[in-house]
């Protein structure tokens, strides 16, 4: 008799079984909620595994460092944190691994802490068969709760930045894109090796929704990153709020310099690892976000109907969903 194997479930069917033995919608966000009597905390914890998330042939260990911290950081932006308390660190490490490589490792995630706060509060370490890094990020959460489950029908969908940027530098970094062939801008290659190596949280503009949050009395807003790709990130929030995403092509912000075609809007729709935010807000909320953060884009709205992704005015057949899987 075939057992079933976690190839054969995927990862959401996994999270959504390993959820049972959990609180309710504990595992609907990225972050946990945990609430004290004085401040209320937002917990997050993230893997970088050797092999599957990164290789030290393409990437240098300060920048896998900075990564380490800041995809995690991304998670805890986009629940709502409004100032980091700091890390905690588990490192698997082959015998073989040189003592330089883990200075490099620590200087890059020092690096990122000393540009966005926390600090390294402790930790664990052990050997295995290949290295992985074990990320226990912790933060505050502010007045304002962003939840994936907060969107509402009605209610206009936002993002900041480009898409698919991480996922071109990765291509340019293996050479499975050649950049002089497909004549690419060098403005564009720089923007995606650093999305790729360096990718920048959010911050900023959390604080400007924070900011204009003062003028509307809700407390819970809909919101999510992009680490699982840009279409990913809409289908995930229409899937916890129960709602539908329409969203129009020809409002998704590419800038010039983005290639056209359809093999380009796979990068940028199913590409992955950019850690922009997509967010949910009223309309007057979301003008008035626009009017002073001008890297905020409206790109469509929410409405009643099943979890869906709808794309309108798009030029060519439909895309293929090619969201990433880790298995």
């Amino acid at each position: 008799m075939h057992k079933e194997i976690i190839k054969d479930i995927g990862e959401k069917e996994l999270i959504r079984r390993i959820a049972e033995y959990m609180p309710t919608n504990q595992t609907s966000d990225d972050c946990a909620y945990i609430k004290t009597k004085k401040e209320n905390l937002l917990i997050n914890t993230d893997l970088m595994v050797e092999k599957t998330h990164f290789n030290n042939e393409i990437i240098s260990p300060r920048d896998i460092g900075w990564k380490a911290v800041t995809t995690n950081y991304s998670d805890l932006i986009s629940s709502g944190c409004i100032e980091f308390i700091g890390i905690n660190i588990g490192l698997v490490l082959t015998p073989k691994t040189e003592w330089e490589w883990v200075q490099e490792l620590y200087e890059g995630f020092c690096e990122a802490l000393n540009q966005f706060g926390g600090s390294i509060l402790g930790g664990d370490c052990s050997r295995g068969e290949s290295n992985i890094i074990s990320i226990t990020a912790i933060g505050f959460q502010s007045k304002l709760k962003l939840r994936r489950n907060a969107c509402k029908p009605g209610e206009v969908l936002l993002t900041t930045g480009i898409h698919g940027l991480s996922k071109l530098g990765f291509q340019i970094r293996t050479n499975q894109i050649n950049r002089q062939d497909l004549n690419l801008s060098e403005e564009l290659i720089e923007l995606s090796m650093n999305a790729f190596c360096r990718p920048t949280p959010k911050y900023k503009t959390l604080k400007t929704i924070l900011q204009t949050s003062e003028f509307f009395i809700k407390r819970e807003i809909g919101c999510t990153d992009s680490s699982d790709g840009f279409y990913q990130a809409i289908l995930d929030l229409c899937k916890e709020s129960k709602c539908k995403a329409v969203i129009d092509y020809q409002k998704v912000p590419k800038k010039d310099f983005w290639p056209k075609g359809q093999i380009w809007d796979q990068f940028y729709f199913f590409g992955g690892e950019d850690y922009e935010l997509l967010i949910s807000l009223p309309k007057d909320w979301a003008t008035k976000l626009i009017n002073i953060n001008k890297e905020i884009t409206e790109i469509g709205y929410f409405s009643q109907g099943t979890p869906s992704v709808e794309i309108k005015n798009y030029p060519n057949k439909n895309l293929d969903n090619i969201s990433y899987s880790h298995f």
